[in-house]
């Protein structure tokens, strides 16, 4: 009885503990994990060796070249598969493939028939590589027939425009993929990750290097990066270059940011004109006129939705209580403000904004402190409780301030509910975390008016915060409008613009006819004045040099209709194909494709598939594929699979039966 009954209290602490952190099978969720499956069970080396990003910035186009070497150091063939992140921003258009001198240039096809055929040269024992795209910042590379001792390399190039903010230029180069929330289980995005734990105490698992060119009309005042050690050297007033600090051992498991700031001011309004056969692209700039004074604003109601899910635990929770006792510690007497918590569910402060005194401010920042992370992400659930929170008699200007670091899977959903109640509220967008699913952010920023922030780590939150309070404390220009005179342009990216709140340029992008003459005009109203900009355009705007202006274009363009367009949907996969297929660019319904035609390398086309893991996110917690939290609660009760909590139980009920037969007995023998 004694073994019976110590068998069930190991058995019932083994339920117990194994209840904290359980995760389901990621076969059937689309959680991240870490196993690369190789011949016969067996566990071959990593296939990627190295990754090299040279980035040449001039003005305000960045031009980017990934480089990733794949090398095969098993005994058997091999196909490497790996799930990376690029910029939200970033337009694809080209892919090349290198097996030794040798250079492979890549064709664009329709998503299906490249895979076709990627599987066909891989079926008939060729070299053949496939880049898809999973979401606009998550790829995938498939590298086919990596035969032992090969060397092959795979080089993306895109490009993307850095807008100035204040005048401080920031580029992004996104490193690790962080664990997306699945709240429909019929998908079946899957990528291998190395659990935060494990990997702090490990090398990389492959190379990593950033190397940056930037060149510009106006002398280069400083670099910096707040996110890496980096080394600089300037060639002259206006041509500086950067790389990682050599000694950086965990470079990958967070996002590279780099800014640089110009001597004097930024660069002026202007225009850039490229011109082709059978288009003409232009990208104009205009600087904003000054923000108005704070007494011409009227009040405002704040309602802050924070992100309190397991992937938040840890630095990005602490981050976001920080920053919400610092944004409704500062507002205003006039203010209203209310605080949505949401992880598997969604939990409110008050069932009404309440106005912003010191005893409501005090409420909330307890309110916010008494939350632990954990959990589901169930933002569109969280968006929705916020939509359906009562706006005030008084008629105040309604803005949310979103704050999380984006680990879900449902940003169309979330993109089209924010468009659809757009003159409901405004939308700012705070991510946290050193790797940002900045393509939710920067995706909810721009259909909710508003503008995103990004917080990569605690010694900048304060910061951030104050650069958000000087950006709400007055719009810049409001009720924008664009016209032209004698200039034929056509095909523009946005029909309406959001208001202006800060000292940022606003960017036009389309298409024009005929000769490049006239003027482009933007009004808006500044405070109580009607205030009109006007930019010249000339011939001398005209450079091949521009040629990015196209990819630029027909990417936004891409992702305005991926995103927000109301059409069909028959319609607009086609629409976006056909945008794909003429300018070269990698969209969800094309793709890129190199074969190697000149030989068979693998004649019985046999491989073992290797998925090649990336990093866990520096700062997040393994919580992120883990238990889950009752927003009322601060108990963990196990995963979200009802099974592992009944067993638990059970297991309880036995013992508690096993300890009531052996009290029983004892009695009974010592009568």
């Amino acid at each position: 009885m004694r073994s019976n009954l110590l068998l069930s209290w190991i058995f019932s602490l083994i339920c117990y503990y194994s209840s904290f952190g359980q995760t389901e099978n990621p076969q059937t969720t689309g959680m991240p994990y870490f196993t690369v499956p190789g011949e016969n069970g067996a566990t071959p080396s990593l296939p990627l060796l190295s990754t090299g990003i040279k980035v040449n910035i001039t003005g305000v186009i960045a031009d980017a070249v990934i480089t990733q070497t794949y090398h095969n150091s098993s005994q058997s063939p091999v196909e490497a598969v790996y799930v990376f992140p690029m910029s939200d921003k970033s337009a694809v258009y080209d892919l090349k493939m290198t097996i030794g001198d040798r250079v492979i240039q890549s064709v664009i096809k329709e998503k299906q028939q490249a895979r076709k055929v990627y599987q066909q040269a891989r079926d008939e024992g060729r070299h053949a590589t496939l880049l898809e795209q999973d979401r606009p910042n998550l790829f995938t590379v498939n590298v086919a027939n990596l035969m032992p001792g090969d060397t092959i390399g795979v080089v993306i190039r895109y490009t993307e425009m850095i807008i100035p903010d204040e005048g401080v230029y920031s580029l992004s180069i996104p490193a690790t993929v962080g664990p997306r929330y699945f709240s429909v289980r019929k998908e079946t995005f899957k990528f291998p990750f190395v659990p935060y734990e494990k990997n702090r105490n490990m090398q990389l698992l492959s190379g990593y290097d950033i190397t940056l060119d930037i060149q510009s009309d106006i002398p280069v005042k400083w670099i910096s990066s707040t996110t890496h050690p980096i080394r600089f050297f300037q060639k002259s007033h206006n041509h500086w270059t950067a790389s990682l600090d050599c000694n950086q051992v965990m470079a990958a498991n967070r996002d590279f940011v780099v800014n640089y700031f110009l001597k004097g001011k930024s660069i002026s309004s202007g225009v850039h004109l490229y011109k082709q056969k059978d288009e003409n692209f232009f990208m104009a700039m205009l600087q904003p006129p000054v923000k108005v004074r704070t007494e011409e604003i009227p009040p405002r109601e704040y309602i802050f939705i924070v992100d309190v899910s397991g992937s938040m635990n840890g630095f990005p929770l602490d981050v976001s209580k920080k920053l919400i006792k610092n944004l409704v510690s500062s507002l205003r007497p006039s203010d209203m403000f209310n605080i949505v918590l949401f992880a598997g569910d969604s939990g409110l402060l008050s069932p009404a904004s309440v106005s912003a005194t010191k005893q409501n401010i005090d409420k909330a920042i307890l309110y916010v402190d008494n939350q632990p992370g954990a959990g589901g992400t169930e933002l569109l659930h969280a968006l929705n409780t916020s939509l359906g929170i009562p706006r005030p008699e008084r008629n105040l200007s309604r803005s949310f301030v979103l704050i999380t670091d984006g680990y879900i899977s449902a940003e169309t959903e979330s993109f089209n509910l924010i468009r659809n109640h757009l003159n409901e509220a405004n939308l700012f967008a705070f991510g946290i975390g050193s790797s940002v699913n900045r393509y939710l952010i920067n995706g909810l920023a721009g259909c909710g008016k508003g503008q995103p922030f990004v917080i990569t780590g605690p010694e900048v939150a304060d910061s951030i915060a104050t650069k958000f309070r000087k950006y709400i404390s007055s719009p810049v220009l409001s009720g924008i409008q664009v016209s032209f005179k004698d200039f034929d342009a056509y095909d523009l990216n946005y029909q309406k613009y959001p208001d202006l709140m800060s000292d940022r340029p606003i960017v036009i992008t389309g298409k024009y006819k005929g000769f490049p003459q006239g003027q482009i005009i933007v009004s808006g109203v500044t405070g109580k004045k009607r205030t009109e900009l006007t930019i010249d355009v000339s011939p001398a705007d005209t450079s091949s040099a521009y040629e990015a202006i196209k990819y630029l274009w027909a990417r936004e363009k891409i992702g305005l209709l991926s995103d927000f367009s109301d059409d069909s949907k028959n319609n607009t996969d086609q629409e976006i194909t056909q945008l794909g297929l003429k300018y070269n660019l990698m969209t969800p319904y094309t793709s890129f494709v190199a074969i190697d035609k000149q030989k068979v390398v693998n004649k019985d086309g046999t491989v073992s598939l290797v998925r090649q893991p990336s990093p866990m996110p520096f700062g997040v917690s393994d919580l992120a594929v883990g238990a889950s939290f009752d927003l009322t609660s601060t108990i963990i009760i196990g995963s979200q699979d009802k099974l592992v909590t009944g067993l638990l139980w059970s297991c309880l009920t036995i013992s508690m039966i096993s300890i009531f037969v052996l009290i029983l007995k004892y009695k009974k023998t010592t009568t």
